[in-house]
């Protein structure tokens, strides 16, 4: 039997999922920045991760529930914006733009997303929906 390739990361990293967002969603590791909790989040989304983004909401904004929509598929990010968020700051912007496909055709997603640290983590807070 052939070996399994393994598969890209969704986030459009040119790294493998199980080298990138991956160990995020197992909790093997914090994401380091908050555009790296973007993208992992991004990922999450992509995989139907739905603990993984409960898991990275800020609990003051975050919903009771996620219910996943199985006729979207996220095909690709760009992260258009970056700032600060970086390893010593306490608050982030990641502004992005998802592409995806539903039964009905294609759409985009554009966001600029606000993120704070919590203690050692990185958590989405919010964001403005373009």
């Amino acid at each position: 039997m052939p070996a399994v390739p393994p598969r890209p990361c969704p986030c459009g990293s040119d790294d493998r999922y199980d080298a990138c967002c991956g160990p995020l969603h197992l909790g093997a590791r914090q994401a380091a920045t908050a555009e790296q909790l973007m993208r992992s989040r991004y990922s999450a989304y992509a995989t139907d991760d739905v603990d993984y983004l409960l898991r990275t909401w800020h609990p003051r904004t975050r919903p009771d529930r996620i219910t996943p929509d199985p006729s979207l598929v996220w095909e690709g990010l760009a992260v258009t914006e970056v700032v600060d968020g970086g390893e010593d700051d306490i608050t982030g912007i990641v502004a992005f733009t998802a592409r995806y496909r539903t039964p009905d055709g294609a759409g985009e997603l554009t966001e600029r997303s606000r993120f704070d640290r919590r203690g050692t983590r990185w958590v989405y807070v919010d964001g403005d929906v373009a």
